[in-house]
C-alpha cells in the first residue's frame, strides 16, 4: 500500500510546473477526464485495502458506539431514544444485515443496562470508535498527501470529541423525527382535509437522508488535513456521492444478493456475518471514492508550492 496517493493533490504539484497546472484549467474537454483519473488512481492506490479496515473497524466499532449513545442518552435523560436510535440505524441497512445485528445489538444494550458498568463500556468505547475515525482521517490524508504534523495523543482526542459530538446530534436527529411524527399524527386524524400540510409533512421524512449527508459532509470537513479545509477546495461532493452510494448500495445489495443465490451454499450459519462484512466493505469503498473525489478537485494552495508539505 502506497502512502500517499499519486494523484493527491501534493504529488501533482511536485511533479508538475505550475503553468502546466493552469493550462489543464483551461484546455477544454480535459478537466473531467483529467479529475476521472485522478479518483482511479488513487481509489486503486489504497481503495481495497481501506474498504477492508473499514469493514473489519465498522463491526468492532458499532456495538462500542451504541454503548456510548445509550449512556448519554441516560445522561440527558433521553433513555428511549437509544432504541429509536438503534430502529433507525438498522432500517438503513439491508434486511439480512439489519437482522443479523438487531438482537446481538439489543442484548448488549440490555446487559450494560445503567450505571457504572455502561459508563465504564462507554469509555472503552470511545477509543475503539475512534480508531475507525482515524482510519478515516487517514484514508483522507492519503487522498491529499499530506503528512501527519501533530501528535497521536492530539488526533485521538479530536476523534473523540466529534465522537462525542456526533451522538449529540444523533439525539437531537431522533428528537426532531418524533416531533414531526407526532405532527403528522395530529394532521392525519384531526386534520384528514389538509392535503397540503400532509404533503409537506410527507416531504419531511427526507429529513433523514439530509441529516446522513450532513454528518458525511461534517465528517469529512472535519478530518480534511487542515492546509485543504480551511481553503475554497470542494467537500461536499465527496459528502453527496458517499450518501447515494450507502442508499445504492442498501437497496441493491439484497437484489444483487438473491440474483447470486445468496451465500448460505458457500458460508452456511457464517453468511449473515459475511454480507455484513461485505456491505460494510462496499461503504467502506464508497468513502474512499468520496474522499479521493475531493482530493481529485483539489488544487496545492499557491503559497504552499515553495515550501515543503506539513499539515496533516
Amino acid at each position: 500500500m502506497q502512502d500517499v496517493s499519486p494523484e493527491s493533490p501534493e504529488e501533482r504539484a511536485r511533479r508538475r510546473p505550475a503553468w502546466d497546472r493552469h493550462l489543464d484549467r483551461v484546455r477544454p474537454g480535459t478537466r473531467p477526464f483529467e479529475i476521472a483519473k485522478r479518483v482511479i488512481v488513487g481509489v486503486y492506490s489504497d481503495g481495497f485495502i481501506h474498504a477492508g479496515n473499514l469493514a473489519y473497524l465498522s463491526m468492532l466499532a458499532l456495538f462500542p458506539f451504541f454503548i456510548i449513545l445509550a449512556a448519554l442518552a441516560q445522561a440527558f435523560g433521553r433513555g428511549p431514544d437509544t432504541a429509536v436510535a438503534v430502529g433507525t440505524f438498522l432500517a438503513s441497512l439491508p434486511p439480512t444485515v439489519a437482522e443479523l445485528l438487531r438482537k446481538p445489538i439489543n442484548d448488549v444494550l440490555a446487559a450494560r443496562g445503567t450505571g457504572p458498568l455502561l459508563w465504564f463500556g462507554a469509555l472503552v468505547g470511545l477509543w475503539t470508535v475512534g480508531s475507525f475515525v482515524e482510519t478515516i482521517r487517514d484514508i483522507l490524508r492519503r487522498a491529499y498527501g499530506t503528512p501527519y504534523s501533530r501528535g497521536f495523543l492530539h488526533y485521538r482526542l479530536g476523534s473523540i470529541g466529534i465522537i462525542v459530538v456526533s451522538v449529540i446530534a444523533t439525539l437531537t436527529a431522533f428528537s426532531m423525527q418524533v416531533l414531526i411524527t407526532a405532527a403528522q399524527e395530529f394532521v392525519t386524524r384531526l386534520l384528514p382535509f389538509a392535503g397540503e400540510a400532509q404533503l409537506w409533512i410527507a416531504i419531511s421524512h427526507l429529513v433523514p437522508l439530509a441529516l446522513m449527508g450532513f454528518a458525511l459532509y461534517a465528517l469529512i470537513y472535519s478530518l480534511t488535513p487542515s492546509k485543504y479545509r480551511y481553503t475554497a477546495c470542494p467537500k461536499w461532493p465527496g459528502a453527496m456521492f458517499v450518501t447515494f452510494w450507502w442508499i445504492g448500495v442498501t437497496m441493491l445489495l439484497p437484489r444483487a444478493l438473491s440474483m447470486l443465490g445468496g451465500y448460505d451454499l458457500t458460508y452456511g450459519g457464517l453468511a449473515g456475518v459475511i454480507i455484513t462484512l461485505l456491505f460494510f466493505w462496499l461503504i467502506g469503498f464508497g468513502l474512499v471514492i468520496g474522499a479521493n473525489i475531493n482530493a481529485a478537485l483539489a488544487e496545492m494552495p499557491e503559497p504552499a508550492l515553495k515550501g515543503p508539505a506539513s499539515q496533516g
